[in-house]
Formats: structure tokens, sequence, C-alpha cells
């Protein structure tokens, strides 16, 4: 397992925000001495138009926009970059036969083709999917998001597309108030507040039955913490031993595999992740 990170994208941050370099520091300083650390190297602007439209590109590169959960600081555009082409280098990772993950930030997948939201301004790891296709020859690509949010971006991105798969499972109703229900190529499992680990992990082994019947090439995991028991913005009841749990049915699909941070906002998110870690090792 290669944990791909940069320091750089500590370096931002507005106080108070959820989104801090403080949560990504914290997990950094646990797993430092335990990984391969791998350091990225910013997407390009065509890699973002794979994905994005040349307007959403043009509004990110100049600040010109405006979301109260999504900070519009100086530079952003440039922290956006790096944390896609961090997903860029786990995919390529993973498609060498190593399974990666990249710790870095802002997250991305509330980030549509033409509008970003939820504290994401590009989709890293939808850009990283498309690299895959065009550049490292993966062919079909699913999608797992266990984030406790619904990725509206990345099925935004993804939808009708016969060659991605997109399974979602979240918290509903909550923001962004999307994924209630299963749109061809994108299934949807809204999960109750009130969920439990039990129910959780059912539910996690539906969606990836449907993964295995689809048959990728590689697996792309936009992976939230927020789901932790605990965790102060959103939360489904996951125990820190939940998630060696998860990754664990995930790795046992045996099939190439790269995740990237989402949210995941409590003080023991450095356990959860690390726990998660653990499982593609076993």
């Amino acid at each position: 397992m290669k944990i791909v990170f940069s320091p750089k994208c500590l370096e931002y941050g507005e106080p108070g925000h959820p989104e801090s370099p403080e949560r990504v520091e914290a997990v950094y300083n646990f797993l430092k001495d335990k990984y391969d650390f791998i350091e990225p190297q910013p997407c390009s602007d065509e890699d973002i138009l794979c994905v994005h439209t040349k307007e959403h590109l043009a509004a990110v590169k100049a600040n010109n926009f405006f979301d109260p959960d999504t900070p519009n600081l100086p530079g952003m555009f440039d922290y956006a970059k790096l944390s896609a082409g961090a997903a860029m280098l786990a995919a390529k990772t993973a498609g060498q036969g190593e399974a990666a993950f990249s710790l870095m930030r802002p997250p991305g997948h509330h980030a549509g083709k033409n509008f970003l939201g939820g504290f994401c301004y590009l989709n890293n790891l939808a850009i990283a999917v498309k690299y895959s296709q065009a550049k490292l020859g993966a062919g079909k690509v699913a999608i797992l998001d266990i984030d406790c949010h619904h990725g509206n971006g990345t099925q935004d991105v993804f939808l009708g597309e016969h060659d991605v798969l997109y399974v979602s499972l979240h918290r509903h109703p909550f923001y962004p108030g999307t994924g209630q229900v299963t749109e061809k190529n994108c299934i949807n499992f809204p999960l109750r507040a009130d969920t439990s680990e039990p129910v959780y992990l059912r539910t996690l082994q539906q969606g990836l039955a449907k993964i295995v019947e689809f048959k990728p090439q590689l697996l792309a995991v936009s992976a939230g913490f927020d789901t932790y028991e605990d965790d102060p913005i959103a939360s489904l009841g996951l125990g820190i031993k939940s998630y060696g749990t998860m990754s664990g049915l995930i790795s046992a699909l045996h099939i190439p595999t790269f995740v990237i941070l989402e949210g995941g906002y409590s003080q023991e998110m450095p356990r959860c992740v690390h726990e998660f870690l653990k499982g593609f090792l076993r």
C-alpha cells in the first residue's frame, strides 16, 4: 500500500472550517512511520477538461466563484490541481499492481462538470478515472463512494456512461439531498441516520455484488470517514473496527484499487484511516 501525500496540501485553510489542514496532518502523523509515501505532481488543465467544462476551469482558476461551504482562498486552484494529480498518481500505482491511498485535500466528490460545493473544487476521483481510461488502458472502472454524503458531483460526471459504474452508500435525508434513487449506471443506497454497523455492512455487500457483476478492470474508492459514530458533522454509526471489515471486503474482490480521501472530521479519524488501510494488507 502506497500513500500519496504532499505537505503543500496543509498550507491553506479557513479558521473554523471543518475541512482543515489539521485533520489531514493528524492522519499523516499517525501513518508516517507505517507506510511508504510518494509525492504527487499537479494535474494539467487538459486533465481537468476531461471532466469539467471550460467555464468551470476558468472560474476556479480565476477565483471567480462563491459557495458558503467552499472557501475562495488565494492559490486554491493550485491546491486543487495538486489534489487531483495525487488521485491520478494513486490510480497509476494501482494500475501497476499496488493499492494506493491519496491522503490529500481538498476533497472532490461534490464537484460536478460545471459546479463546485461541499468543500470540493475539482473532482479528484473523476479526473483520475478518466486519466486511467485514456492513458493507462483501464477499460471498465467501478467507483465505490463510502463517504457519508452522496457524491453528487461524481454522479453528475458519469451518469449514463456505459464503461463506469458508480455505487454510493450515503446518509439520507442529508446534504446534498441527491442519491435517493438508482439512475442508469449510478446505484444509490440511501441510509437512515440511525443505521447500525450490521445494516451498513450488509448494504455494502450488496453494492460490492453489483461491482463484481460489472467486472471492472479498476476500482476507485471515494473514502469518507464521516460515517464514524462520533463524527461531529455526520455519522452512520460505524466503529473504528468497521473500517477494517469494509476494506477487507473490498480487498477480497481482487480488483486493482485506489482510494481517495473525501470527508472525515473526528479526532479518531487517524485510527479509522489506519484500520481501513490495514484491510488491504491482509
